[in-house]
């Protein structure tokens, strides 16, 4: 045998066990695709059938109320996240941009230049410095004034901000809850793989992440050839909000508020006036200890529109339907107000 054929013997060989080894490792994966395939089937077609069945009609029936009060509950929450403070960067104008170099010629960064009042384009210094002093570059350079109004406007924000935090927690318990007490009269298939939809046939909303609403300021750097930048974001979280509504306050002189003084919007103060009204609505009566899963609200009693400061003989605990409906008629008192002034 020369040696052209023993190369092309070993040659054959060596294709024949690829061949081998792509026929073993394929029928595996083949039959792993086929039960993943039929699997998914069969769940489709089984929640298909079970969302129309009367077993399922029937739990559904069962938590039409509960599914109102989630979703209303849900849709106060929403609300809470719009709460916002009109901050934007220093208005410089506009201009129109056009790269005209050449067409090998990279900028990669240059195309991410976006004009939004809440991006502040700056040098690699001044977004270095903003990652170490977040608080005092973003009073400079997004033109906040510190005084008591904007401080006002801030915990004003904290307060809704924290309240639609604990609404979340208390929806999220409270679905977990009602899941458990219904499981037992669920198809496992559908506990364990149609969780989701389960709630979503049933009426019930989406509730919504957390960090989504709160709202974040960026510094940005992107150098003059465009081939590199740098980003310091603020997240106004809770966390953050307190942070810089204490910042402030050490800047401020309360000239408004009795002998120089007044209390802030903190996590400790909202846990405070929670505990000294027993966890209980000033207004209804109802309690945590009535409905374990009650949003409790920290309420200004005398609006912060008003002049109301954020003093602890000034705030009341509310639950969130009484604190909506008393917010509701301010709304419409401002209303009619503001039609008089006009008509006027």
């Amino acid at each position: 045998m020369s040696g052209q054929d023993i190369k092309g013997l070993f040659l054959i060989l060596i294709l024949c066990g690829i061949f081998y080894a792509i026929k073993i490792v394929a029928i595996p994966v083949i039959l792993c695709i086929l039960f993943f395939f039929i699997t998914g089937i069969i769940i489709w077609l089984y929640d298909f059938l079970y969302f129309r069945s009367e077993s399922f009609l029937a739990i559904k029936n069962s938590l039409a109320k509960n599914t109102e009060d989630f979703n209303e509950l849900n849709k106060h929450i929403e609300e809470l996240k719009k709460a916002y403070v009109d901050i934007k960067s220093a208005d410089y104008g506009h201009a129109e941009y056009y790269d005209n170099s050449s067409y090998d010629y990279k900028r990669p960064y240059l195309n991410k230049f976006v004009s939004d009042d809440d991006i502040h384009y700056c040098s690699l210094s001044v977004c270095k410095n903003a990652k170490v002093q977040p608080f005092k570059y973003f009073c400079k350079y997004f033109d906040v004034t510190i005084d008591e109004n904007t401080l006002t406007k801030f915990e004003e924000v904290f307060n809704q901000f924290s309240a639609a935090d604990e609404g979340i927690r208390i929806l999220k318990k409270e679905r977990e809850e009602i899941f458990n007490t219904i499981k037992k009269d669920v198809p496992y298939i559908i506990r364990e793989f149609c969780k989701d939809k389960l709630f979503r046939e049933l009426g019930f909303d989406e509730v919504k992440a957390n960090d989504i609403f709160y709202p974040k300021y960026s510094f940005v750097y992107i150098s003059a050839g465009g081939n590199s930048s740098m980003r310091s974001d603020i997240l106004f979280n809770t966390y953050n909000l307190e942070k810089f509504i204490q910042y402030m306050s050490e800047k401020i002189k309360f000239s408004k508020s009795m002998l120089g003084q007044r209390a802030l919007m903190t996590s400790s103060l909202r846990k405070y006036i929670l505990q000294r009204d027993n966890y209980t609505c000033k207004n209804c009566g109802l309690s945590v200890d009535k409905e374990p899963n009650l949003l409790l609200e920290i309420d200004h009693i005398i609006p912060i529109s008003k002049g109301g400061l954020t003093t602890e003989d000034n705030l009341q605990t509310l639950c969130w339907k009484c604190n909506r409906s008393k917010s509701n008629k301010l709304l419409q008192a401002k209303k009619i107000e503001d039609e008089r002034i006009t008509n006027n």
